[in-house]
Protein backbone atom coordinates (compact mmCIF):
# COMPACT_ATOMS: atom_id res chain seq x y z
CA UNK A 1 0.00 0.00 0.00
CA UNK A 2 1.20 3.34 -0.60
CA UNK A 3 2.86 4.93 2.14
CA UNK A 4 1.11 8.37 2.18
CA UNK A 5 -1.75 6.43 2.21
CA UNK A 6 -0.97 4.61 5.40
CA UNK A 7 0.41 7.35 7.16
CA UNK A 8 -3.51 9.41 6.53
CA UNK A 9 -5.07 6.34 7.71
CA UNK A 10 -3.08 6.47 10.96
CA UNK A 11 -3.53 9.99 10.91
CA UNK A 12 -7.10 9.71 11.03
CA UNK A 13 -7.60 7.45 13.56
CA UNK A 14 -4.83 9.07 15.50
CA UNK A 15 -6.87 12.18 15.27
CA UNK A 16 -10.42 10.61 15.77
CA UNK A 17 -8.59 9.19 19.14
CA UNK A 18 -7.28 12.69 20.12
CA UNK A 19 -11.04 14.11 19.70
CA UNK A 20 -13.02 11.49 21.66
CA UNK A 21 -10.22 11.45 24.58
CA UNK A 22 -10.48 15.27 25.05
CA UNK A 23 -14.30 15.21 25.10
CA UNK A 24 -14.10 12.01 27.89
CA UNK A 25 -11.63 14.20 29.85
CA UNK A 26 -13.67 17.39 29.23
CA UNK A 27 -16.60 15.81 30.63
CA UNK A 28 -14.97 13.79 33.16
CA UNK A 29 -12.38 15.62 34.53
CA UNK A 30 -13.78 19.74 33.73
CA UNK A 31 -12.03 22.50 31.39
CA UNK A 32 -10.95 24.46 33.58
CA UNK A 33 -7.44 22.09 32.66
CA UNK A 34 -6.39 20.76 29.83
CA UNK A 35 -6.46 17.13 30.76
CA UNK A 36 -7.26 15.84 27.43
CA UNK A 37 -4.00 16.82 26.24
CA UNK A 38 -2.49 15.80 28.99
CA UNK A 39 -3.62 12.38 28.79
CA UNK A 40 -3.11 12.01 24.78
CA UNK A 41 0.51 13.33 25.48
CA UNK A 42 1.28 10.82 28.13
CA UNK A 43 -0.24 7.55 26.76
CA UNK A 44 1.02 8.48 23.55
CA UNK A 45 4.49 8.90 24.52
CA UNK A 46 4.07 5.57 26.54
CA UNK A 47 2.64 4.14 23.67
CA UNK A 48 5.65 5.17 21.31
CA UNK A 49 8.19 3.97 23.94
CA UNK A 50 6.54 0.78 24.48
CA UNK A 51 5.90 -0.05 20.20
CA UNK A 52 8.93 1.06 19.27
CA UNK A 53 11.09 -0.74 21.54
CA UNK A 54 9.44 -4.15 20.68
CA UNK A 55 9.91 -3.57 17.14
CA UNK A 56 13.35 -3.14 17.74
CA UNK A 57 13.26 -6.65 19.53
CA UNK A 58 10.35 -9.04 20.14
CA UNK A 59 7.79 -7.78 17.48
CA UNK A 60 8.65 -7.23 13.86
CA UNK A 61 6.77 -4.34 12.36
CA UNK A 62 6.93 -4.15 8.57
CA UNK A 63 7.89 -0.78 7.24
CA UNK A 64 4.25 -0.30 6.57
CA UNK A 65 3.35 -0.93 10.13
CA UNK A 66 5.72 1.26 11.41
CA UNK A 67 4.81 4.20 9.41
CA UNK A 68 1.02 3.61 10.19
CA UNK A 69 1.38 2.98 13.62
CA UNK A 70 4.42 5.82 14.71
CA UNK A 71 4.20 8.62 12.28
CA UNK A 72 0.47 8.78 11.00
CA UNK A 73 -1.53 7.20 14.35
CA UNK A 74 0.85 8.96 17.36
CA UNK A 75 1.94 11.80 15.08
CA UNK A 76 -1.49 12.62 14.36
CA UNK A 77 -2.55 11.60 17.81
CA UNK A 78 -0.10 13.50 20.38
CA UNK A 79 -0.78 17.08 20.35
CA UNK A 80 2.30 18.89 21.55
CA UNK A 81 0.87 21.92 19.00
CA UNK A 82 -2.60 21.95 21.28
CA UNK A 83 -0.29 21.59 24.40
CA UNK A 84 1.54 24.73 23.56
CA UNK A 85 -1.28 26.47 22.75
CA UNK A 86 -2.97 25.91 25.70
CA UNK A 87 0.33 26.48 28.05
CA UNK A 88 -0.05 30.17 26.44
CA UNK A 89 -4.03 30.58 27.17
CA UNK A 90 -3.40 29.09 30.54
CA UNK A 91 -0.65 31.86 30.93
CA UNK A 92 -2.64 34.75 29.16
CA UNK A 93 -5.68 33.80 32.13
CA UNK A 94 -2.77 34.82 34.92
CA UNK A 95 -2.78 31.64 36.14
CA UNK A 96 1.42 30.52 36.07
CA UNK A 97 0.67 27.73 38.56
CA UNK A 98 -1.24 26.03 36.21
CA UNK A 99 0.64 26.76 33.13
CA UNK A 100 3.79 25.70 35.14
CA UNK A 101 1.91 22.44 36.33
CA UNK A 102 1.06 21.56 32.46
CA UNK A 103 4.13 21.79 31.18
CA UNK A 104 6.16 20.31 34.08
CA UNK A 105 3.31 17.34 33.52
CA UNK A 106 3.62 17.64 29.70
CA UNK A 107 7.57 17.35 29.59
CA UNK A 108 8.75 15.25 32.73
CA UNK A 109 5.85 13.08 32.98
CA UNK A 110 6.16 12.12 29.01
CA UNK A 111 9.55 11.41 29.26
CA UNK A 112 8.58 9.54 32.40
CA UNK A 113 5.55 7.23 30.36
CA UNK A 114 8.31 6.99 27.60
CA UNK A 115 10.80 5.62 29.70
CA UNK A 116 7.63 3.07 30.94
CA UNK A 117 6.79 1.94 27.93
CA UNK A 118 10.39 0.91 27.10
CA UNK A 119 11.04 -0.94 29.87
CA UNK A 120 7.28 -3.08 29.57
CA UNK A 121 8.94 -3.65 25.79
CA UNK A 122 12.00 -5.01 27.53
CA UNK A 123 10.20 -6.88 30.11
CA UNK A 124 7.99 -7.94 27.31
CA UNK A 125 11.40 -9.33 24.76
CA UNK A 126 12.88 -11.04 27.96
CA UNK A 127 9.96 -13.54 28.53
CA UNK A 128 7.74 -11.19 31.22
Amino acid sequence: MNRYLLIALGAAAGANARYLIGLWAGNRLGADFPYGTLIVNLSGSFILGLLLTLATGRLTLSPEARLLLTVGFLGSFTTFSSYTFETINLLREATLWRAAVNIMANNVAGIVCAILGVALARWLQSGG
